[in-house]
């Protein structure tokens, strides 16, 4: 029986990865990954919820983890040398591991491969070097790949088939008690407890402000799966604040909203797939944010404005991110039709650009060619 070894270390690697894992039936799967590629067999080395850190101070504290990770990874593959090693995304740990297949003379397959345009170009090098494919995600990869003579393919988002929207807006509003009448306003805080950490209490003192100045809204919070129901009801410590918690169906909220505020990273991609006005909120580590202005060379954080190549969506960032003017943003949108109607058509256009590929089967064939 072949052995694929597969690292995803966050929640929309393992979402990613689940989808492609499945189609294996018959493959022995080891590695590192979430609940998703859990269920369809895979059999993990490490707790998963570990490796949810973002940031480079984060990232830091927790280097010791990751050390270890490396070298009980090394052992693995020496001992149990596994037909092909999928990478997804998460380049601070992959790009080490890639090196280490290389070595070992494992093939070495890069799904969601590291965002090298931003920061650190000297990756693509890397890629060059240590992996024998490299399945991109967005159009302009491919043409930089291609430069550098790197084996790799264009496969589309995987987010464009994995959104689902299981509800109506009837039904959706009937399960959780919403008001069809009013404007609905969705709050995404994020998957990561760091993040919410940082966004809930924020968004929670924007909401108490708008239950004021707008009672024609009906608010909505989402909470990820991935966060336990006791750390996040820990968060819930503003008072006054009228709204309505939905668990684990972001896809209908950003569907059926008025108007979304969004983290930055895989959402502000789902959001924009689904068409509906929103902005994109990013709030870091002070550290952290420091060292990241000093080194990433785009213009934007939002995946759907470097895809744009402009400002389309707001992006509020660090210091920015405060009730005020979150509350400007969303009015500026959502009471101003000719605004509201740009930004739906704009998103229309970003939805033609990015094309109706078949991520995961894609790189299901991929897979094929790489195990024969």
């Amino acid at each position: 029986m072949k052995t694929i070894f597969w690292v995803a270390g966050e929640k929309s690697g393992d979402t990613h990865g689940a989808k492609v894992l499945e189609m294996f039936p018959d493959v022995n799967h080891v590695g590192i990954g979430g609940p998703l590629m859990q269920n369809h067999g895979l059999k993990v080395l490490f707790p998963f919820e570990r490796f949810c850190v973002m940031g480079f101070a984060e990232v830091i504290t927790h280097l010791p983890f990751f050390i270890m990770v490396e070298r009980t990874i090394k052992k693995y593959l020496i001992s149990n040398k596994p037909d092909l090693i999928i990478l997804i995304d998460y380049p601070g740990l992959n790009m080490r591991i890639a090196k280490l297949a290389h070595s070992l003379k494992i093939k070495v397959l890069y799904y969601i491969c590291p965002q090298f345009w931003a920061w650190k170009q000297h990756r693509i090098l890397k890629l060059k070097k240590y992996c024998d494919f490299v399945a991109c995600i967005l159009p302009f990869e491919k043409d930089m790949l291609d430069l550098h003579g790197i084996k790799n393919e264009y496969v589309g988002h995987p987010v464009i088939e994995e959104i689902d929207v299981s509800y109506l807006k009837n039904e959706f509003a009937q399960k959780f008690g919403l008001d069809i009448n009013k404007k609905w306003i969705s709050f995404f805080p994020g998957s990561r407890l760091n993040e919410v950490i940082r966004l809930l209490p924020i968004f929670l003192k924007t909401i108490v402000k708008l239950n004021t100045i707008k009672p024609d809204f009906e608010l909505l919070i989402s909470k990820s799966n991935s966060i336990s129901d006791k750390e996040f009801s820990k968060l819930l410590t503003v008072k006054d604040a009228n709204y309505k918690l939905i668990n684990d169906h972001s896809h209908e909220m950003m569907k059926y909203a008025t108007f979304s505020i969004v983290k930055s990273g895989t959402s502000t991609f789902e959001a924009a797939s689904i068409g509906k006005p929103f902005a994109i909120v990013y709030i870091a580590n002070n550290i952290s944010y420091l060292i990241a202005k000093k080194i990433i060379k785009v213009k934007y954080i939002g995946l759907p404005n470097l895809i744009f190549g402009k400002s389309v969506i707001k992006e509020l960032i660090q210091h920015d991110v405060n009730p005020n003017k979150i509350i400007d943003t969303i009015l500026s949108c959502t009471d101003n039709l000719t605004e509201y109607e740009n930004q739906t058509e704009a998103l229309k256009g970003f939805q033609k650009h990015m094309g109706d590929k078949s991520a995961s089967k894609n790189v299901f064939q991929i897979i094929k060619q790489l195990l024969l």
